[in-house]
C-alpha cells in the first residue's frame, strides 16, 4: 500500500490529482513519517531546480547583439554566429552557476533548508526525541548521537523554556536540534560542525528573513549555529545571545 501512495507523490505536488485523491493523500502523508520525509525531499528539490532555472537571463546588451546578427548577416553565417554565441552563452551560464552555488546562493538555500527542518519538526507529532526543560537532561542524551558537544544557557531568569531535542540532519550531516517555547512560539536551534559551505553566510550575527520566519546564524568554537522562529528579529537575537554565553562562558 505504501508503494502505491508513494507513486503519487509527484502528482499530489503538482496538485495533479483529483480532489478525493488529494484529501486522502494529504491525510496519509500527515500520518506516515516516511511519506512525509519523501514530501519534504521532493519539494526541497523542486524548489533547488526553480532557483537555478532562474540564475541566468540574456542582458539588453545580449539581446541587442543578437538582433544586430539578425539584421545584417545571411542565414548562412547567422546560424554560425547563433551557435557560436549560444556556446558561449552556455559556458558563461555554467561558470556562473557553478560558482553561484559555492559562495553568495550558499545562503538563501541554506537558509531555506534551516527552515525546511524548522517546520517538519513543528509539523511532526514528535517534534523532540528527549522531552525535558532541563538542559542537564537534554544535552547529555546527545552524547554518541552527534560527533560534537555544546553548551545550554541557563534560561530560570529568562521568559525561553527548553522543551527538548532530537538528532537532524542538513546535507547529510547530523546535528543537534532543539526546540524553545517563548509565549506561544515554538523556535528552532539547530547546531552543526562548522564547514566550508557556511562560509558565504554572514560574519555578523544579525537576524535575517527567510520566509516567514526570522533566522539568525553564528559562527562558535568550531560549531555553526542557527536559530529560526515565527516571533521577532528581537527575540531571535535574544536567544541567540544566550546561546552564545553559555558557550563562552
Amino acid at each position: 500500500m505504501a508503494d502505491a501512495w508513494t507513486s503519487k507523490l509527484d502528482a499530489f505536488l503538482d496538485g495533479e490529482l483529483s480532489p478525493d485523491e488529494m484529501s486522502a493523500l494529504d491525510a496519509h502523508v500527515r500520518t506516515c513519517p516516511a511519506c512525509a520525509a519523501d514530501v519534504l525531499g521532493r519539494t526541497q528539490l523542486k524548489r533547488a531546480v526553480q532557483q537555478s532555472g532562474r540564475l541566468y537571463s540574456p542582458s539588453t546588451e545580449l539581446r541587442q547583439r543578437v538582433h544586430q546578427i539578425v539584421g545584417t548577416r545571411q542565414r548562412a553565417v547567422w546560424h554560425w554566429q547563433v551557435a557560436a554565441l549560444a556556446t558561449v552563452v552556455l559556458i558563461f551560464a555554467v561558470a556562473f552557476l557553478i560558482q553561484s552555488r559555492r559562495d553568495h546562493r550558499a545562503l538563501p538555500q541554506i537558509d531555506s533548508e534551516i527552515a525546511d527542518l524548522h517546520v517538519a519538526a513543528l509539523a511532526s507529532s514528535n517534534p523532540v526525541d528527549v522531552v525535558s526543560s532541563d538542559r542537564h537532561t537534554v544535552k547529555p542524551w546527545f552524547e554518541g548521537k552527534i560527533p560534537f558537544t555544546f553548551n545550554l544557557p541557563e534560561l530560570r531568569d529568562s521568559d525561553f523554556t527548553l522543551v527538548g531535542g532530537r538528532v537532524t540532519y542538513l546535507r547529510q550531516t547530523p546535528g543537534a536540534h532543539l526546540i524553545f517555547q517563548l509565549r506561544k512560539h515554538r523556535l528552532s536551534v539547530l547546531i552543526f560542525q562548522d564547514r566550508a559551505e557556511f562560509r558565504a553566510l554572514p560574519s555578523d550575527a544579525r537576524p535575517r528573513q527567510q520566509a516567514a520566519f526570522n533566522v539568525e546564524s553564528w559562527t562558535q568554537g568550531g560549531l555553526r549555529y542557527f536559530v529560526i522562529g515565527d516571533t521577532t528579529a528581537d527575540d531571535i537575537h535574544r536567544l541567540a545571545d544566550l546561546l552564545r554565553g553559555s558557550e563562552s562562558s
